[in-house]
């Protein structure tokens, strides 16, 4: 039998329970699953009329939820949003509507940037400081970064879209993790050039609904909006949405609550040994020269984290939704 090595066995995507599974059987503790950025504690469900279930998604509806998305991110007159399903949609969707370009992705990053890019015929590279973008006419950006938590000021962003503009060009910042550092945002800056991702699901918790956004001037806005098509988002995800991007006391609770389970799951790593290297309210980076081991590890524990093959001394953990996980990790880490 070929040992293919750690890197090579790893999943794309955080979240697949069925790989875990599969590679280190079913725990009889259940799995805790520490691979992704989603918030432990979901958005409350709001009562749904029993009719968005059977019709299809109403226009009327959809417009709600535009309107709450533009209102919670001060989007200006000039700029509109479009929603579809998921931000990974609409990902997919940008450079599928873009000419041919030399594209440069701020990494390491998410992974279906570049591989959107570059199934759209796209010529791609990845750049590791936003000043080796040369010449490239599409740059993006994530902001904060997935999964180092790597922050770049928006009036750096802001300078960088404006040379871009100027030649044709085009800046996609990717935010899915602003929720929680709404002085990082871009939304309300939009303009010709600029296209603002934002996901809902992550800081929401419910990344099931497949829901996400994208802001940009009317141009593209209205370019990106009639690629998606009619009904671009499920008539539950309209009323949840515009629900949710509303609850401005719900959102100002969870941020504090985020923020002192990050504290505690740094106090846990770093207890055990590892060095927290970065991250954001909803994940954290942790450093360790054994890191393969433990995330070997943690998967026998039935508990799983996020290893990377572009660095092998490094997991991304997610929080933790209770003081049980927190016991269960410190102690799968103890040894």
């Amino acid at each position: 039998m070929t040992h293919l090595p750690l890197h090579a066995r790893l999943p794309l995507h955080g979240g697949d329970l069925a790989a875990a599974q599969a590679r280190w059987g079913r725990p009889a503790e259940g799995w805790l699953d520490l691979s992704t950025g989603i918030n432990p504690w979901p958005y409350p469900l709001p009562e749904l009329p029993p009719e968005c279930w059977r019709r299809l998604p109403d226009s009327a509806a959809h417009q709600s939820l535009l309107e709450a998305a533009a209102r919670r991110w001060a989007v200006p007159p000039h700029a509109r949003v479009v929603a579809g399903s998921g931000s990974q949609a609409l990902i997919q969707a940008l450079p599928r509507i873009t000419p041919p370009a030399d594209a440069a992705i701020l990494g390491p990053t998410y992974g279906e940037h570049a591989r959107a890019w570059a199934a759209a015929g796209h010529r791609v590279r990845e750049i590791g400081r936003l000043d080796e973008a040369g010449d490239a006419t599409v740059v993006v950006a994530v902001n904060p970064n997935n999964p180092d938590g790597r922050i770049i000021a928006p009036g750096q962003l802001l300078d960088l879209a404006a040379r871009l503009a100027a030649r044709g060009g085009l800046l996609v910042v990717d935010e899915a993790f602003c929720d929680e550092r709404p002085d990082l945002s871009l939304t309300a800056a939009t303009r010709p050039g600029l296209v603002v991702l934002r996901s809902f699901g992550k800081f929401f918790g419910l990344a099931g609904l497949r829901l996400g956004f994208a802001v940009a001037a009317e141009e593209m806005a209205d370019r990106l909006a009639a690629h998606l098509g009619p009904w671009p988002v499920s008539g539950p995800a309209l009323g949840i949405g515009a629900a949710a991007l509303a609850d401005e006391a719900w959102s100002a609770a969870t941020i504090a609550r985020l923020s002192d389970a990050a504290a505690r799951l740094d106090a846990i790593l770093g207890g055990a040994g590892l060095e927290v290297a970065g991250g954001t309210f909803l994940f954290r980076l942790a450093r360790h020269d054994h890191a393969a081991e433990l995330y070997e590890r943690l998967g026998r524990a039935g508990i799983l984290v996020r290893a990377f093959a572009f660095r092998s001394d490094i997991l991304r953990i997610g929080l933790l939704g209770d003081a049980a996980a927190e016991r269960r990790l410190g102690t799968a880490l103890g040894g």
